[in-house]
């Protein structure tokens, strides 16, 4: 029975005036990491584009290792669409290829394999995923990662074994303080917010949602968490699962339409730019399509929220402490954040913003790439680290979980020491101290 790229051949037909407009200028070409690390040119976009009209045209197997090498090689960062003048949304195409490839039969690794399994049977059923997060915070607290870290054993495990118990330590507050119960003292609720939790940052970063809500109230912002919200769907969307994205979409569409029209407010860049994308998402069903256009206009990132209500400082500070700031790239290109989070910083009493060299380039996590695709990853975070080192920065801000994890797991490995946070957590320490905050 012969491949049909169904997926793909729509993509690339939705596609289709912009990659007409495409005059090869390669401007995309020098924004795409992996293209910086290998040079060859199918692991650059415009290569990627090349290969998936081959296959949409019939010219070029789908499961053929020319084909899905590049393809699962890519970062899915998207910092090519900010690069094309002809403003192709490669993004759309990279999952639809994705989507293609995973139902197209190729046998997959052991690692692909358990994504797979994880994502169907436990990221799609919210008790089994609280579950599997409340058995990974008790593993990171029993101090038990980072035992094994320090002790030569850690030289006899796999590489992405070595990885994941970095990843999971890198979770951990650096500066050792929990998710405290308190709340704004003086808050003038003029708009109400809903925030979107999220699987992972509510999972192993449940401080950055309290303290999001604690920052937003102080700022005159009241704060919901609405029921029945669930996974964003980016990793199934990343894996090829667009279906598995679909359902999560419809159950968030209606968990958040019950609220009016109010914001919805994330401050995890991946769920950001999944959210925002789900009126493409499900642009094809009658049911949900208006639904979906209406969730997505209503997405902002905290520092987003933050510009909109306006951002209150406040000290004293805690002394002069020099921290740097690295984009998420979904926060960067989906959900186009750039200044805003800077500006939510600068609003930190006490803290020396450094800029840092490409803090718009991918650090390497991208989801789970850095288990499935550790060499690569670990290239590109061995730069994003160099950079970092540069700057002096004893404080480096992010924002978004994954990318959290990526760069405290990577500085962990490399012996730097680093603290990693949200840039709202600076934000929400500084009112602390400056007594803006009660217990509840």
């Amino acid at each position: 029975m012969p491949e049909r790229p169904t997926q793909l051949t729509g993509a690339l037909a939705a596609e289709a005036s912009r990659l007409l407009a495409c005059v090869h200028c390669g401007l995309c070409l020098e924004a795409c990491p992996t293209y910086v690390q290998t040079g060859d040119e199918n692991d650059g976009p415009r290569g990627r584009i090349y290969l998936m009209r081959a296959v949409g045209e019939g010219r070029l197997a789908l499961a053929s290792e020319t084909f899905t090498r590049h393809i699962d090689r890519c970062l899915g960062c998207r910092a090519c669409e900010g690069a094309c003048p002809a403003g192709v949304e490669y993004g759309h195409l990279l999952e639809a290829a994705r989507a293609d490839v995973a139902a197209g039969g190729r046998k997959a690794g052991w690692t692909s394999r358990a994504l797979r399994f994880a994502l169907r049977h436990v990221w799609s059923h919210p008790a089994r995923l609280r579950a599997a997060f409340a058995l990974a915070r008790l593993l990171r607290d029993s101090r038990l990662p980072n035992l094994l870290l320090s002790t030569k054993l850690s030289r006899l495990l796999p590489a992405r074994v070595e990885l994941s118990l970095a990843l999971l330590e890198g979770s951990r507050a650096s500066n050792g303080e929990g998710a405290r119960e308190e709340t704004a003292a003086t808050s003038v609720e003029a708009e109400v917010a809903l925030l979107f939790e999220g699987c992972v940052t509510e999972g192993l970063f449940a401080r950055v949602n309290r303290a999001t809500a604690r920052v937003l109230e102080a700022n005159g912002c009241g704060v919901k968490s609405p029921g029945g919200q669930v996974c964003c769907g980016a990793l199934h969307a990343h894996a090829g699962d667009l279906e598995g994205a679909r359902k999560l979409a419809r159950r968030n569409v209606e968990a958040f339409e019950t609220e009016g029209r109010a914001p919805v407010v994330t401050n995890a860049g991946g769920c950001g730019a999944m959210l925002v994308s789900y009126a493409h998402l499900l642009a094809g069903e009658e049911e949900y399509a208006a639904r979906a256009r209406d969730f997505s206009s209503r997405v902002r990132d905290v520092s987003q929220q933050l510009e909109a209500t306006g951002v209150r400082s406040a000290g004293p500070g805690a002394g002069e402490v020099k921290a740097t700031y690295d984009a998420s790239c979904h926060l960067l290109h989906g959900q186009k954040a750039q200044a805003e989070p800077l500006r939510v910083l600068g609003r930190v009493a006490g803290l020396e913003l450094v800029p840092l060299e490409g803090a718009d380039v991918c650090c390497g996590g991208a989801g789970v790439y850095n288990l499935l695709e550790t060499e690569m990853s670990s290239r590109v975070l061995a730069e994003k680290l160099k950079h970092v080192g540069e700057t002096g920065a004893g404080v480096l801000a992010t924002g978004n979980p994954g990318c959290h994890m990526q760069l405290a797991a990577g500085a962990r490995l490399a012996g730097m020491k680093l603290r990693v946070v949200h840039p709202v957590e600076l934000l929400d320490e500084s009112y602390r101290r400056a007594g803006l905050y009660r217990k509840r």
